[in-house]
């Protein structure tokens, strides 16, 4: 029993949206699910949104020392990322993932980001987008975790109101 609870609770930290129909799925009476889902979600998200604020930091450090150590018949592949700590504004490099983020933030702002982090973003890259943008926003922390408690209400809703697929 006690290996069901940790599972769901490392899984909710992860991946939250299918996490309470899974926990009722496996065996976990209603209480246990939703206490260990809520468990795993919060506890998640604080983990990834204080671990990416000082992944951050780290990087900024060590990046320096890293391309002092790239080999020299390397230098011209990471001539960009290494360039761009001397200097002062950085160029814009338009890939896939950063015109994702970029059409999220401007789309959705600080509101859709909240909202969407349990269903549809996963709770890591939620974290890392609030912590991103909206870290200096003190209402950031608790309005997730508010979000995330009511969207496990939402999901305990759907438990009951369809008992027969869960059970």
């Amino acid at each position: 029993m006690i290996f069901k609870i940790l599972h769901v609770i490392l899984l909710a930290s992860v991946k939250y949206f299918f996490t309470l129909p899974y926990a009722m799925i496996i065996g976990l009476n209603y209480q246990q699910a939703l206490i260990s889902v809520l468990i795993g979600g919060i506890g998640g998200f604080l983990f990834f949104y204080y671990l990416s604020n000082n992944l951050f930091k780290l990087l900024e450090f060590i990046k320096p020392k890293i391309c002092l150590l790239i080999p020299p018949f390397l230098k011209l592949r990471f001539q960009v990322v290494c360039q761009r700590m001397y200097v002062k504004k950085p160029v814009r490099i338009f890939s896939r993932k950063s015109r994702f983020l970029v059409k999220v933030k401007t789309t959705y702002g600080f509101w859709g980001i909240i909202i969407a982090t349990p269903f549809l973003l996963t709770i890591p890259v939620g974290a890392f987008l609030a912590n991103r943008y909206y870290a200096k926003r003190p209402q950031t922390v608790p309005f997730m975790i508010i979000s995330i408690i009511s969207w496990a209400g939402f999901l305990s809703g759907i438990v009951h109101i369809f008992p027969r697929i869960f059970f």
